[in-house]
């Protein structure tokens, strides 16, 4: 996952070796006990920037500081605060925090001091200290302190329920000098501990302690439209809720000449306009009033994007392979397990059998689509073949908690794509129906013991899914299962999910190269119940809990890989979700104003941070 706002990378377990290069001071000799402080953090391998580096590699330094970044955004948002789970947050707030740590998006693994100037911990992982800078600090000038970071933790893990879940294993925060914060955990030896907990936002504490303009008292744990004040290089300049949010580049940026922000930040404002229907967010790019888009649509990319703009060069188009090059994606229908009509994996494989995909593919993407057969797609985690050495050793202590075929058939989605296949499908359908205990009477599929009719609804929150849906509902119909839309607004999907009041969601998860302790907030059962987490299927199932623990507790990569195998072949072989698809590259579109480094970074597209403006927008 990029967890609260970026996953980092997997550390080793040859902690002598863990951050090779990245070692900023040693201590004295005879001094064993005491620090060694590091100005990054490479947890495979070593870092690839020096100490002493200048500036990332994809940076244009001598980038301009001007321009305006206008960006669509479907929906709407009620809130300022980044801790509460309640309302819908405005895009963009990431911009006003800085972390402990910043990710460079040439390296999987590799993070470098952003508040902190340096990072240490024992060889048995079981704490790490950050001591920050002392020339840290908020947009009113106070300094950014150890009480801050210790706040933030507090806050987030009473407040949020992802990051109580991800933090799990923080068992306490405390200041341990006058610019150092130490976090001490509950376990040893989980290599990525140290790494995440650099990765979450510090917020103000005298800020949300303190008193609004009218003398009311904030309360973090309720949602806010007050602009906060942040640490980071923008500020929240203006607010209209639900409809836009303004941020202006900080000329008092106290980190903007820091080597990991050279040539970043380069925008003079940033602005978010909110739409309720994603036709009307193309159409406003199309008119010249957003400036950047990232097309979801296959079809769209394909058919619409033929108008002047585009012809003559005003509008540029990139499909770009950078952000997957790291990334695993499942996107899926999610049925909700904790509903009883989708308890039994045989039904969840039915509705698998019922999703025409190349039908799909060929008819409404213009065949610009892959089907996604892995929770690690794209990746060397995604699982291939039949289970073999260490993977293997794995699944067999398991052998009585998961699925015979774990062992015996690799796993494959169905395949359509013409009459007499999508009739053989179907067919497979209600006979795994029938064996779960439903039967097609007449034209409905209804349970054989309680005659209650195979019917749910399938919640999503924006209206340019439905067209990928209905097919699926239709192909359901023929075999007798109601399957309806419900399309929400923004507020109402994210309090429904939360709260896991649903049938069926469409939902994707993005893993990173490293998965770790966000596997058990994805898929565990300590998530499984708990309202707010993203253990969206309700999976509970000890044989998934064990090899989440193998993961997060592997003594080097060749194990963490097998693990990662292992657990995606049983999350396949139970049916939890029904694999949609992904196209595997960014569809980018952007006016010409707008510019990006010659070299965008191996693993991301460094927008907008690294992106500049070529001409005054209009």
């Amino acid at each position: 996952m990029r967890s609260a706002w970026l996953k980092l990378g997997f550390a080793t377990v040859f902690t002598a070796a863990l951050f090779g290069s990245a070692v900023a001071q040693d201590a004295p000799a005879g001094s064993a006990a005491a620090p060694k402080w590091r100005y990054g953090m490479a947890v495979i391998g070593d870092l690839k920037l020096p100490e002493d580096f200048k500036q990332l590699p994809y940076a244009k330094a001598d980038a301009p500081k001007a321009g305006e970044l206008r960006l669509g955004q479907e929906g709407t948002f009620d809130n300022l605060n980044p801790v509460v789970d309640r309302g819908t947050a405005a895009a963009g707030l990431t911009q006003i925090y800085d972390t402990l740590m910043k990710r460079s998006e040439d390296e999987v693994f590799g993070t470098y001091g952003l508040l902190a100037e340096a990072v240490s911990y024992p060889d048995d992982m079981s704490s790490v200290t950050f001591r920050l800078r002392a020339e840290a600090q908020w947009s009113d000038g106070q300094p950014v302190t150890p009480d801050d970071v210790v706040f933030s933790m507090m806050m987030f893990k009473e407040h949020s329920a992802f990051y109580s879940g991800y933090y799990r294993h923080v068992a306490s925060v405390e200041k341990t000098g006058d610019r150092e914060v130490t976090f001490r955990f509950d376990e040893k030896n989980n290599k990525e501990l140290p790494s995440i907990v650099g990765d979450f936002p510090i917020l103000p504490k005298h800020w949300w302690e303190g008193a609004d303009a009218k003398g009311n008292k904030r309360d973090i744990s309720k949602t806010t439209l007050e602009p906060p004040i942040g640490s980071g290089p923008y500020k929240v300049a203006s607010v209209q809720p639900g409809q836009t949010i303004r941020y202006e580049l900080r000329d008092d940026y106290w980190g903007k000449d820091l080597p990991i922000n050279v040539g970043q930040n380069n925008l003079r404002a940033i602005n978010y306009t909110y739409f309720a229907d994603a036709d009307v967010e193309f159409e406003a790019f199309r008119a010249g009033t957003i400036d950047y888009r990232q097309e979801n649509s296959s079809s769209r990319w394909a058919t619409r994007y033929d108008f002047d703009a585009v012809k003559d060069g005003r509008i540029k188009k990139e499909a770009l392979p950078n952000e997957f090059r790291a990334t695993g994606i499942m996107q899926a229908m999610v049925p909700n397990t904790r509903r009883d009509m989708f308890k039994d994996a045989r039904v969840r494989e039915a509705l698998n059998y019922a999703f025409d995909f190349e039908d799909m593919n060929r008819s409404l993407a213009y065949g610009g689509l892959k089907r996604v057969d892995s929770f690690f797609w794209g990746t060397e985690l995604a699982a291939k073949g039949l289970p073999e050495g260490k993977e293997l050793a794995l699944l067999e202590k398991l052998k009585d908690k998961v699925p015979a075929e774990v062992f015996t058939t690799p796993y494959a989605n169905p395949v359509g794509g013409d009459p007499q296949k999508a009739r053989d499908n179907l067919r497979k359908a209600v006979e795994l129906f029938k064996q779960a205990g439903w039967e097609l009477k007449g034209t409905k599929m209804v349970n054989a013991k309680t005659g209650q009719p195979m019917s749910f609804e399938i919640l999503i929150n924006s209206s340019s899914l439905e067209r990928s849906i209905n097919p699926f509902v239709a192909s359901l119909k023929r075999i007798g299962v109601e399957a309806r839309i419900r399309t929400v607004d923004s507020s109402q999907y994210v309090n429904r999910v939360r709260s896991f009041d649903y049938d069926m969601i469409w939902s994707v998860w993005a893993e990173t190269m490293n998965p770790g302790n966000e596997q058990t907030e994805y898929w565990g059962s300590a998530s499984a119940n708990r309202q707010g987490s993203r253990n969206f299927a309700g999976i509970s199932d000890p044989a998934v809990d064990a090899l989440i623990a193998d993961i997060i507790q592997a003594p080097d990569r060749d194990d963490q890989v097998a693990a990662v195998h292992a657990l995606d072949r049983v999350l396949l072989a139970n049916h939890y979700v029904v694999p949609l698809f992904y196209s595997g590259e960014s569809k980018l579109a952007y006016w010409n104003r707008l510019s990006h480094p010659d070299r965008l970074p191996e693993y991301g597209l460094g927008f907008p941070a690294s992106w500049f403006a070529s001409q005054p927008s209009k």
